[in-house]
């Protein structure tokens, strides 16, 4: 397996999830070694006072030789520089909740990682190799899953994972190590350290802050979330084709020169990719006198496409995040000044935050439209004369009717979870972070919707899978669409025919095939690529 190498500005999506989910190796790239020495002597020689200001005075660096947030004014001597850092991390390690999940952790250190490497933040090379070994050597520290506001970046999360990095200084009796996973063992982290061979760094001069300001916990739920949103879209379109194809959809509503009227982008792909899907079937266009569907049907290339061109923007914002510099104070030693050090705030989540927003707003109506061709694959008079909720005839009972209704509680949940936590903000700080941009719950809850548009989606795959059977056991002339046919045949591997008893163990099951990609994968192979929503 190739070692990706990490240079502060060559990371995309994809790169993420090899890391972050198929453990692929890393490491510090020899390009990024001489800007992070420089700026790091840069800083060395603030904290000992050797840099002087415009009138001789020793120079006042943030965070270096002054005190954090509103005691900013307050000067560190030298001596304590070391001590400044540890006391940033413990005090800062004031998380809640359950631990983020591992994927989450794994991306949240590789991207800290990418941000030290750029060398504008003045952190020692060390602290770059620590955190790539650790994620090498399977060390996951435990971060609270609440308790960041995305600014000053997520300040607390980054805490508890630099716990594990550092240890107290010399002479300082507050040792803590935070808590980590090791091969599905839970230590101390210094204990963990310990088992993978690593050894705990002494904070230097600004390390802690080098740690902790950036907005990473953010951006990894979000980008993890905009990964499988992009995968979900194309699967949302498969699983529509295969409606379309049960209610007999009518496909003129999917011609070119129609959307070439209405040119968006995400509509005109979404349209294409349709039209591939369901070239050969016998079941669309075969009901005399139909000249157009709900809008459920015939608007799918509206929506989807509108949810196509959320997900690349989101997609474009984070991948700006993946290589961007978040520290503060950060260190220009090409500008013309005495004090190299800028404190601009690089650190807010705003940009993250809306990002993760919108993407759940594209989620949820995601999850809508695939939950209104359930209901309507499941309602006699609106199906096209499938039986009502799908039962069989020679099977009495409720059929689908009970998992359409488990669509609709997801549907609810995500318009819950919809709602924009980037327009909130509450002051800390003592008013120093007057306002502070909640990225951290606008993309924990984009995760949990893709989660639950995933959910959705997996039910539209059984009820249409049920349909299309009906059909197929009532003519069994008839022919499938392309990628009604290639899904259809997953399905029923997947299933071991045709289902069990209980409906939410098909759900389950159906749910894992789509995210392991076997639904896509078996598409892609019978009508070739299906257009990228996310450029590469």
């Amino acid at each position: 397996m190739a070692v990706l190498a990490i240079d502060g500005s060559s990371l995309d999506l994809r790169d993420v999830v090899r890391i972050a989910r198929q453990g692929t190796a890393v490491r510090l790239a020899d390009g990024a070694r001489g800007p992070m020495d420089a700026t790091r002597v840069w800083v060395e020689r603030a904290a000992r006072g050797e840099l002087l200001d415009e009138e001789g005075e020793p120079l006042a660096v943030y965070g270096v030789n002054t005190g954090y947030g509103s005691l900013a004014r307050m000067r560190i001597p030298s001596k304590d520089a070391a001590r400044l850092s540890w006391n940033l991390i413990r005090s800062h390690a004031a998380g809640v909740g359950d631990s983020v999940p591992e994927d989450v952790v794994r991306t949240m250190m590789l991207l800290r990682a990418n941000a030290l490497a750029k060398g504008a933040s003045g952190c020692r090379i060390e602290v770059v190799e620590t955190l790539l070994e650790m994620l090498n050597r399977g060390v996951h520290p435990l971060v609270p899953s609440q308790g960041s506001c995305g600014s000053s970046g997520d300040l607390a999360p980054l805490a508890h994972l630099a716990l594990v990095v550092f240890r107290a200084p010399p002479g300082d009796d507050t040792e803590a190590s935070g808590e980590a996973m090791l091969h599905g063992k839970k230590l101390s982290g210094a204990e963990a350290m310990a088992e993978a061979g690593l050894e705990r760094l002494f904070p230097g001069p600004k390390d802690g802050l080098a740690m902790c300001n950036g907005a990473q916990m953010s951006t990894a739920f979000a980008a993890l979330a905009a990964y499988d949103a992009e995968l979900l879209v194309h699967d949302a379109e498969i699983v529509a084709s295969m409606s379309w194809d049960a209610l007999r959809g009518v496909t003129r509503a999917l011609h070119p020169d129609v959307h070439a009227l209405r040119p968006y982008r995400g509509a005109v792909d979404c349209a294409a990719d349709l039209r591939r899907m369901l070239a050969g079937s016998s079941l669309v266009d075969s009901l005399p006198g139909k000249v157009q569907d709900a809008y459920s049907v015939r608007c799918t290339p509206q929506i989807l496409g509108a949810v196509r061109d959320g997900v690349r923007f989101a997609a474009s914002q984070i991948s700006v995040e993946l290589n961007s510099a978040t520290d503060n104070p950060l260190i220009l030693l090409d500008v013309d000044h005495p004090n190299k050090a800028f404190s601009a705030g690089l650190f807010h989540g705003e940009a993250v935050g809306m990002a993760a927003d919108h993407l759940k707003l594209t989620l949820t109506e995601l999850a809508a439209l695939s939950e209104r061709r359930v209901y309507r694959l499941t309602t006699g008079h609106l199906s096209g004369r499938l039986p009502p909720a799908l039962v069989r005839g020679d099977r009495p009972g409720m059929g689908l009717m009970v998992p359409q209704t488990t669509a609709a509680a997801l549907v609810s949940e995500c318009r819950a979870l919809c709602y924009p936590s980037s327009a909130d903000s509450l002051p800390t700080c003592e008013d120093q972070e007057d306002h502070v941009a909640m990225s951290t719950t606008s993309a924990r809850g984009a995760a949990e919707l893709a989660e639950n548009a995933r959910f959705v989606v997996a039910i539209e795959l059984l009820a249409a899978s049920h349909a299309l059977w009906w059909r197929l056991d009532e003519e069994p002339s008839i022919v499938l669409g392309a990628a009604p046919r290639a899904a259809l045949a997953v399905v029923e591997q997947v299933l071991g025919g045709r289902g069990g008893e209980a409906p939410s163990e098909d759900i389950a099951k159906l749910a894992s095939a789509l995210a392991s990609g076997a639904i896509r994968d078996a598409v892609e192979a019978a009508i070739g690529p299906l257009t990228r929503c996310v450029d590469a």
